[in-house]
């Protein structure tokens, strides 16, 4: 399905290259190429970019505005590191936002959305019975964003887009613990109720996906945490 893949490529290279560095910096906090905490030089970012340090500089200036990075001084910066409070911030927002805008994609879903959503189901399928990491935070994210555009609803569905850039490096923390068979999935009970044109069941299906999968990251940020606590004490 080469008009899918065209759909879903992150990057379109006919952008600009300010934009496109933008892109390329935020797919690596989004999918935890960059991990919480982990400082890194703005000239290393310029090398693995491949890219001039003017654009590279402007990505850095966005992101932080955007709460994806935190600047450390010294030309360094890190992916801001997340706490229990913090995930339940996001959660109040997501039970929110994800429910109404899955109610408003189904209002406008046509045969070859749902069709699209599926194909991007199958792929995530895929990507968990591998063990693809990066490839289960990719897809799972594109399947949430396609909702979120067909929504129709521009500033929310971009308020929506914003949490993932705070919580996805988190994500990729998780996933490396439990493993990517051991995260939710609610997507096929969402493609049912998108089926049969029923937004409640499509509002409930998406709420359950985003409470399973942020309880599972809160969880993990209070073992952390605590464990950390322990080895203060010792």
């Amino acid at each position: 399905m080469p008009q899918l893949a065209q759909k879903f490529s992150t990057i379109d290279t006919a952008m600009p290259a300010h934009a496109q560095v933008y892109l390329r910096l935020r797919d690596m906090i989004l999918y935890g190429d960059l991990t919480p905490g982990q400082a890194v030089t703005i000239q290393g970012l310029t090398a693995q970019l491949s890219a001039g340090m003017t654009p590279v500089r402007e990505a850095i200036r966005r992101l932080i505005s955007q709460g994806a990075l935190e600047f450390q001084g010294n030309r360094r910066v890190s992916v801001p590191q997340l706490d229990a409070d913090d995930i339940s911030e996001i959660i109040v927002a997501r039970e929110w936002l994800d429910p109404h805008l899955a109610r408003q994609a189904i209002a406008r879903a046509t045969d070859a959305d749902i069709a699209a959503l599926t194909h991007l189901d199958g792929a995530l399928d895929g990507a968990i019975m591998k063990g693809d990491l990066r490839a289960y935070l990719h897809l799972n994210h594109q399947f949430h964003l396609y909702l979120y555009r067909l929504a129709a609803s521009p500033i929310l569905a971009d308020l929506a887009a914003g949490l993932w850039l705070r919580f996805g490096p988190s994500m990729r923390v998780l996933c490396g613990r439990l493993g990517t068979q051991n995260l939710p999935d609610n997507h096929k009970e969402l493609l049912t109720a998108m089926r049969a044109n029923d937004p409640d069941a499509a509002a409930a299906a998406i709420a359950a996906d985003v409470r399973q999968g942020m309880d599972q990251l809160r969880a993990s940020l209070d073992e952390a945490a605590q464990a950390s606590d322990s080895i203060d004490k010792a």
